[in-house]
């Protein structure tokens, strides 16, 4: 049946054992959504600057949307936080049953918003649209499939060994592993609240068979859901190394020699079944692996093949199934075993790590989640303290200390850009120029670049708002007030405006925590030469130019900081106070 429009949310303070029903302002919902920028507007209204990612004061913010468990496809939620692992902002994402489930336990709240920390391990039980906490110390240990077959009559979201020991890129995983929330350490936020689990029983909502039929018929003749229905994301691995982009062994090549044995066809090759019995969007693709089975994804592949030099797609997809297992971002753990193999070869560590080797490279993946070896436990903080602590070189990029994913941007500057500017570290999932810079001819110019960015980073923070998929296409843009309206939920009066408002909160949020335009960094390995005649160093000069364009295109200051003008115009100005740094003079 149709969910209760929401309009309350949950507080669960740990610390206390206590929960609080509130209402969101109606002002908040209509200027924010759900999902990303009401987390983002509670985490801006809650948190003080300087505020520990890891300690009891951050919130943890499981977010869904007032679309949620109506759209086809993918169900999604969004965790909201302190990133420990940058400092920064954070958005993670992940979908499966979970989502569904959680709106139909929720009933009429937007999401929960977890503060404090337990005494023993717990977890969070969300049934008729109430909480209560259970004793969690006999699944302390446990890794995420074990943790979600200890629920079989519920939706888990939990963390494995790697969010237990607070790794700053740890996950939040559902539907046994084959769904995570990924990039930046919610998982590690969870852990230092003793939280192994969310435990969601109920039904995800239905109805509005008109729209999401209607919905399904243009999204199937789409572009994007024409790619999505013949490939998902791992064709993503083919058109990287085509182009020249594809992050191979330390990013010291930009084509895989080894592609046609992890990619789009090695997979089709072996699957057994789609993820979904769905024609339209399918979903990934199911293998058969040692312990079950896995539904690899494109990053799994190029991060823990290209980027590993790893040519074997069972290998590959072993050691995704360990990333996932343990509770490990893909492309940050695998950026950090490539880290140490570099380092191994230059003589920085002791140890026998070479580009290529999957069982020593599954090894240090299981040494970095438990962090039982010095090894092990440096790389838990992510490279760029690896490389502090070591007194190494930053071969490994990072935006803000968030790794790149596996799309170098020397096949297109303005991927740079997206990176660069990205609120949460570097990210490909906020904006992915790369898709089109490539075929242009030549390089864009810095205005058409920052235009291009800025268009799909306010699009994707609507989507992510909303909560929808990240396939959805063109046409969800064309449709989303209609659903809203048939929902019931407040609909802004420009959804683009919305995107650039949320972008912009959370630009305040990273600058109130005291990022600056340094920040917004072109690492070093961009400026050097790469293999493929395609990819080009960026020059530092030119990456420049492409920043000023945005910031202007923003309206934000020299120092990418947002006018008074650029916050009135988003009605922005009610968020501003004495800590957060503004330009005064415009």
């Amino acid at each position: 049946m149709p969910r209760p429009t929401p309009d309350t949310i949950l507080r669960v303070d740990l610390t206390d054992r206590t929960c609080v029903r509130d209402p969101v302002p109606e002002t908040w919902r209509r200027r924010y959504i759900g999902g990303k920028g009401l987390g983002a507007r509670y985490l801006y209204a809650e948190l003080d600057s300087g505020t520990e990612p890891l300690g009891r004061e951050n919130r943890l913010c499981f977010m869904l949307g007032p679309l949620t468990g109506y759209l086809p496809g993918e169900q999604r939620y969004a965790v909201v936080t302190k990133s420990p692992l940058t400092g920064a902002f954070l958005d993670s994402y992940a979908g499966g049953t979970f989502p569904g489930a959680l709106a139909g336990a929720l009933g009429d709240h937007v999401g929960v918003v977890v503060t404090g920390s337990a005494d023993e391990p717990v977890c969070l039980v969300v049934e008729d649209a109430s909480v209560h906490l259970e004793p969690a110390a006999d699944l302390w240990g446990a890794d995420t499939s074990e943790t979600c077959a200890a629920f079989p009559d519920a939706s888990v979201a939990c963390i494995g060994p790697a969010g237990e020991r607070r790794v700053r890129y740890a996950t939040v995983a559902s539907d046994g592993g084959d769904h995570q929330a990924g990039r930046g350490g919610a998982g590690a936020v969870m852990g230092s609240k003793r939280l192994k689990a969310i435990v969601a029983r109920g039904d995800p909502p239905s109805g509005l068979a008109d729209l999401r039929a209607a919905y399904t018929d243009r999204f199937a003749e789409d572009a994007v859901g024409r790619w999505q229905a013949a490939s998902e994301t791992l064709e993503s691995v083919d058109f990287a190394d085509e182009i020249g982009g594809l992050a191979t062994r330390g990013w010291e090549a930009s084509r895989f020699e080894g592609l046609s044995d992890i990619g789009i066809e090695a997979a089709r090759g072996v699957a057994t079944e789609r993820e979904r019995d769905d024609e339209s969007i399918p979903g990934g693709f199911r293998v058969e692996t040692e312990d079950g089975d896995s539904v690899p994804r494109g990053a799994t592949q190029m991060t823990l093949g290209a980027t590993l030099g790893v040519e074997e797609f069972d290998a590959v997809v072993t050691l995704g199934d360990a990333c996932d297992r343990l509770g490990l971002d893909v492309i940050s753990a695998g950026n950090a075993v490539a880290w140490a193999m570099l380092a191994a070869r230059e003589g920085v560590i002791d140890r026998d790590l070479a580009f290529g080797d999957a069982e020593a490279a599954r090894e240090l993946l299981g040494e970095i989640a438990t962090r039982r070896t010095p090894l092990g436990d440096i790389l838990a903080l992510g490279v760029r303290s690896a490389a502090a602590e070591l007194g190494a070189r930053d071969r490994i990029p990072h935006v803000k200390g968030l790794e790149v994913p596996s799309y170098d941007p020397r096949a297109a500057a303005s991927m740079a850009l997206a990176y660069a500017t990205s609120d949460r570290g570097a990210c490909h999932r906020r904006s992915r120029p790369i898709e089109r810079e490539p075929f242009a001819g030549r390089d864009w110019a810095p205005e058409r670049a920052a235009a291009a960015v800025i268009a799909e980073q306010n699009t994707s923070s609507v989507r992510w708002s909303l909560v929808a998929d990240d396939f959805v296409g063109a046409v969800f843009e064309d449709l989303g007030a209609e659903w809203l309206e048939a929902v019931g939920a407040p609909v802004p009066e420009d959804l683009s405006l919305a995107g650039e408002r949320i972008w912009t909160l959370t630009r305040l949020f990273n600058l109130r925590e005291g990022f600056t335009r340094d920040d917004d960094a072109l690492p070093e390995v961009f400026t050097e030469p790469v293999d493929a005649e395609t990819a080009r160093p960026i020059e530092p000069a030119t990456f420049e130019r492409m920043l000023d364009a945005y910031y202007e295109l923003r309206g934000w200051d020299a120092d990418g900081r947002p006018t008074i003008e650029t916050l009135a115009r988003l009605d922005l100005l009610d968020v501003v106070d004495d800590e957060t740094p503004v330009d005064p003079d415009r």
